[in-house]
């Protein structure tokens, strides 16, 4: 008997699907209410930290460089106060054999596929991670379907997007193609269905956890090099697992008291599921509709409960525009002799602006850079959005309009991260936890799971809890 495979059949299905596609019984960790026991879920379906390095390690994953950018720090230092100015390193990720540091989540995820007898992998991804995966599936010898969503209504590709689908098909992945829209997730869980294929979702714990060597490696490779831990941390946040994984890695190396800031592109404004605003915006990643809505609610991913929760490790939230991220990406490559790609120049500008609030003798760090080429190089994206209407001129990036206009820093010192407010973003959380789950009734272990997983006290949870009217065990 053939199985209801219509849209309304297959999303009813979602979680019997994912449990056979992922391995994982997500039940076993759940209360029943808002809380979930989110360390034993990492702790019981994931690897250790060396056995996880050795997974890498085996592929040519992770051990990248740790540079310091002297050039963009005396730039810097020519826009801030005296004696302010702090010294600015990036980890060069773009060194992974597939360019990015999703390469240590693929490694993880792929090496897991295989242990538990999988033909194949599939992900869900318009971004580097596709690329991530099928490196790592025609290394294990796996096959690999990455879906993605490219064009709008018209047919029209984002040239970023385009240029990633050629890298994973490059490495011998099927590429499946699809308009922006809710067709998305419906043709993910199908695939998963009729091909039996392993979910390599970004959002799982053993993916999360494969960013973890990267935060544990920077700390590593900081006390090698100058007998002590950074100041800063800065990682582009989208869906949250960068930053976690960073973090997580970072308080498993004992260096507790780094500054962890997420930064995001500025697109206010542009919705990412409107068919007419998916072209009008240049980035396709590390912008802020992916990162607030990640944010504020990460169980909206592909997995039942997503492993990647920022703001349980965000100290800072920062946004930067569209067209500082542009000059940036030509600093570093005529400054520095870099030329990498926009995801990691969106924490490089955030980098650039914050290290001019700090001490000379303060180290923060740009956590990952990401390979380029044709469609992801500046001149393509800005050639798209000349195509799409939006005007590019130079001036104050502050009055940059999202799908609208991109402005060039007139100079570099224009170029200043906008801080978002914290506890608007942790409010947001708790109001979602409630309208999304239904609870009327919130336990002592559902506040103590919020106070964790919003990086809050007691008291915020339950003043947030009472504006919203909600019953609370005292």
């Amino acid at each position: 008997m053939h199985k209801d495979m219509s849209y309304q059949a297959v999303m009813a299905r979602k979680n019997e699907i994912m449990k056979q596609a992922i391995g994982i019984d997500y039940s076993v960790f759940e209360s029943g209410t808002i809380a979930f026991d989110y360390e034993r879920m990492m702790r019981e379906t994931g690897y250790t930290l060396e056995e996880m390095q050795s997974i890498q390690g085996s592929t040519g994953v992770g051990n990248t460089p740790l540079l310091e950018l002297r050039n963009l720090t005396a730039l810097a230092r020519k826009f801030a106060p005296k004696g302010k100015g702090a010294r600015i390193f990036i980890k060069d990720e773009a060194s992974n054999p597939s360019g990015s540091f999703k390469a240590r989540r693929a490694a993880n995820a792929v090496y897991h596929a295989k242990k538990l007898g999988y033909k194949g992998v599939i992900a869900a991804t318009s971004g580097n991670y596709g690329a991530a995966v099928a490196s790592q599936a025609a290394m294990q010898g796996l096959k690999c379907i990455i879906v993605q969503e490219c064009y709008d209504s018209k047919g029209v590709g984002q040239p970023e997007i385009i240029e990633k689908a050629r890298k994973c098909e490059a490495y011998g992945a099927e590429v499946v193609q699809l308009s922006v829209g809710p067709e998305l997730f419906y043709t993910f869980l199908k695939l998963l269905e009729e091909t039996q294929y392993f979910n390599a979702s970004l959002y799982t714990p053993f993916g999360i956890a494969g960013v973890e060597t990267l935060g544990y490696e920077l700390a590593v490779q900081f006390r090698e090099k100058e007998g002590r831990d950074p100041d800063v941390v800065v990682c582009t946040n989208a869906g949250g697992g960068n930053l976690t994984g960073t973090a997580r890695g970072l308080i498993k190396s004992g260096a507790e008291g780094v500054q962890v800031v997420g930064a995001s592109v500025n697109l206010q404004g542009l919705h990412m599921a409107s068919d007419k605003q998916f072209n009008r915006k240049s980035f396709t990643t590390g912008h802020t509709g992916f990162g607030i809505p990640f944010s504020t609610w990460p169980d909206r991913s592909d997995v039942p409960r997503s492993a990647a929760r920022p703001l349980r490790y965000m100290d800072r939230y920062v946004t930067v525009s569209q067209g500082e991220v542009f000059y940036m990406t030509e600093a570093l490559a005529q400054l520095q002799g870099l030329e990498r790609g926009p995801a990691g120049n969106t924490s490089l500008a955030a980098a650039f602006s914050i290290a001019q609030e700090l001490d000379q003798d303060q180290i923060i760090v740009v956590q990952e850079t990401e390979y380029t080429g044709a469609g992801k190089h500046i001149q393509a994206q800005l050639s798209f959005a000349r195509q799409n209407g939006i005007e590019i001129k130079f001036g104050n990036p502050k009055e940059e309009i999202p799908g609208t206009n991109i402005i060039l820093p007139e100079n570099p010192g224009l170029i200043q991260a906008k801080d978002i407010d914290m506890d608007k973003i942790r409010r947001s959380y708790i109001h979602n936890s409630i309208e999304t789950t239904g609870i009327a009734y919130v336990s002592k272990t559902d506040i103590e799971f919020l106070s964790q997983d919003a990086k809050v006290s007691v008291d915020f949870v339950k003043q947030v809890l009472r504006e919203k009217n909600v019953q609370i065990e005292e």
